[in-house]
């Protein structure tokens, strides 16, 4: 795409003279010339490099301070130009495919879209919002084409996905077979704590007798989760003490050990750590093992059907684009 080697220099340079383009009236005839260019068109309907430069605008502040240097910085700019303008003319070709295609979206949708943007992102204040448009240079009119657009590329690309039967058993087996590593499944458990702590001049005296009495009302059928909201004193008590799922490393050597050594379902006994006392509780457990493909089939799918999906949309807009007529003018 020889056509953009220079679009980082030019979309920043009508970045910078757009102030002097609207304040002068016998502005240079070769500002203008680059104030109004066109980067491409596409089945008859013009890209300027001004709507391209609207559509980088907010990400080049961020590309400036993440760029190491000014080289960096342009190459960068370069290649997000290349991607925007492609997405702005895939817009465009999807559009009239859908057209060619008889989709039509009621403006009633249309409607309910353009009045939520209005609501979400402005507070319902339609000044603010024509405001916004105003400083962009648009108009409602070109907002709400620009919605239809979105929506109507969003519907063809959804037109284009597969269903779930054409995931095959043996293609998820093949799967599984050639990526077992993504199912390794590390010894973890499922922890729930109990953790007194000292109050004032309390001294382990008394945090002792708290902690048999907690161990008393365990030992008569007490809940675990309820005397964590009993008693615990951090800030995992509301839930119960629940600390969901750790591994070893999740927590010092001290804990683990004990919490690793529990039978599933069954608490410790009170540990006590520099003036803390722990007791644990092993909710559930899971062995170090490769998950059998049994009890990941629903994942294989999911991510076989998504892998259709791209690779069915990619072909299917490779197509719209070779049908297309589309010329760049950088």
């Amino acid at each position: 795409m020889k056509h953009l080697l220079n679009l980082s220099t030019l979309i920043l340079s009508i970045g910078l003279l757009q102030t002097s383009l609207h304040a002068q009236n016998d502005a240079d005839p070769e500002l203008l010339r680059l104030g109004n260019g066109i980067a491409a068109m596409a089945e008859g309907e013009i890209i300027t490099v001004e709507e391209l430069r609207r559509e980088l605008e907010p990400i080049i502040p961020r590309l400036r301070v993440e760029s190491k240097n000014a080289q960096e910085f342009s190459k960068r700019v370069d290649d997000l130009s290349k991607e925007v303008l492609q997405n702005m003319i895939d817009r465009i070709i999807i559009v009239k495919a859908a057209e060619e295609k008889g989709i039509m979206i009621p403006p009633s949708y249309i409607e309910q879209e353009y009045d939520d943007v209005i609501q979400r992102d402005f507070g319902g204040d339609r000044g603010r919002f024509l405001e916004y448009l105003r400083a962009r240079g648009e108009t409602a009119r070109d907002f709400r084409k620009d919605i239809y657009k979105r929506v109507v590329v969003n519907v063809m690309r959804q037109d284009t996905r597969r269903s779930q039967s054409e995931v095959s058993p043996e293609r998820i087996e093949e799967f599984y077979v050639k990526n077992k590593i993504r199912f390794y499944q590390s010894e973890s458990l499922h922890l729930r704590q109990i953790i007194l702590t000292p109050i004032a001049d309390e001294g382990l005296v008394t945090l002792r007798q708290t902690a048999n009495k907690v161990m008393n009302e365990l030992n008569s059928g007490a809940n675990f989760g309820d005397m964590a909201r009993k008693y615990s004193q951090d800030e995992m008590s509301r839930n119960g003490g629940d600390w969901g799922w750790i591994e070893r490393k999740d927590i010092r050597k001290e804990l683990s050990d004990v919490a690793f050594s529990l039978q599933e379902g069954s608490y410790s006994q009170p540990v006590e750590i520099n003036g803390t006392i722990f007791i644990l509780y092993a909710e559930k457990k899971r062995d170090e093992m490769i998950q059998p493909i049994a009890q990941v089939r629903d994942i294989i799918e999911n991510v076989l059907i998504g892998e259709i999906a791209r690779e069915t949309q990619e072909k299917w807009l490779q197509d719209v684009r070779n049908e297309a007529y589309v010329r760049y003018f950088m």
